[in-house]
């Protein structure tokens, strides 16, 4: 546990304070660390969580519990049920919000999170594309399962050649997606991806950014969070929310890294231990991915959090912090 050495900072200084903003790959401690610089300086904490939103996923997204939640105020959790979709520019609406909130009651904005296409929402702005029609990803769905991804891959490629090129067939939600928009707005979306203005720029925020060092370390991590969820209670959750709502395996919520193997499992197309391995695996890639987009980010102050001196450095950026 790091132990707080920041000085407090009057409330009103905060208004035009940087944002703190934590990012780094699922298990290498944002959480613990957002919630040190909260007290610290008297501030809340945004989560900057796509599986974090839903009511009910609790156990499997690590989601703070009650008596985090009364240290220090959390926002942007449990907002919907996970039969709904949260999408980024709507997080980027609420983290506006939220932001705004915050420093109105003279606290300081602690945002903390691994899903990069939130940060990216909110820092550098998304294309202008039309929001998810259910209707047409059903049937764009129903026609994969008859004549399989591949095939409308090669359609992708004859609508939009520029998309199609950096996908893989193997890429079913982006392939889906568009061909939703061709559908949605006869344009392909490589013409529709033009910046939208950001919120936020990364100059307006203090970034720091969790850059594990030892990849091993990092995988040991992920599994041992895994097995302690399992421990708790992870598949007994998604049992229980597939009893609750009317949920399906397409839908954003259970798609979730864990949820997505589990609900295999509890529908038997796996056992106990490939359903585990399988979420390692999966839990990694996500990591690999949440890596290769923080090292791509500018100006973010990079940290290894298992580092012997990790509490040391955090310590030094008292100065910057301020």
């Amino acid at each position: 546990m790091l132990e707080c050495s920041f000085a407090r900072i009057h409330y009103f200084s905060f208004i035009l304070k940087p944002l703190i903003v934590i990012s780094g790959p699922t298990a290498s401690g944002k959480s613990a660390l957002a919630l040190t610089l909260a007290e610290c300086f008297d501030g809340e904490i945004i989560s900057v969580d796509s599986a974090q939103v839903y009511r009910g996923m609790d156990i499997g997204t690590a989601k703070p519990d009650a008596t985090t939640r009364a240290r220090v105020a959390h926002h942007l959790i449990d907002l919907i049920a996970p039969t709904a979709v949260y999408s980024a520019a709507r997080f980027a609406r609420d983290a506006c919000a939220a932001i705004a909130t915050t420093r109105a009651r003279g606290k300081r904005p602690v945002l903390v999170g691994g899903t990069m296409l939130y940060f990216k929402a909110l820092f550098d702005g998304l294309s202008d594309l039309p929001q998810a029609d259910a209707a047409v990803r059903k049937e764009i769905d129903i026609r994969a399962q008859r004549a399989g991804w591949a095939t409308l891959h090669r359609e992708l490629a004859q609508i939009d050649p520029v998309t199609a090129a950096r996908l893989t067939p193997a890429d079913r939600q982006r392939i889906q997606r568009a061909l939703e928009v061709w559908r949605i707005t006869g344009v392909p979306m490589s013409r529709l991806q033009g910046k939208q203005r950001a919120a936020y720029a990364w100059r307006d925020c203090f970034h720091i950014a969790l850059l594990p060092e030892n990849r091993a370390f990092l995988h040991e991590r992920i599994t041992q969070r895994l097995d302690a969820m399992l421990s708790n209670g992870f598949v007994e959750e998604v049992r229980r929310l597939r009893e609750q709502y009317s949920l399906s395996p397409d839908l954003p919520s259970m798609r979730s890294v864990g949820y997505r193997q589990i609900w295999h499992y509890l529908d038997g197309a796996y056992d106990f231990k490939t359903m585990r391995a399988k979420a390692i695996i999966a839990t990694r890639q996500l990591a690999k991915r949440q890596i290769t987009w923080l090292r791509a980010t500018p100006n973010n102050v990079a940290i290894d959090p298992f580092a012997d001196d990790f509490a040391k450095q955090i310590t030094s950026l008292e100065t910057a912090l301020r």
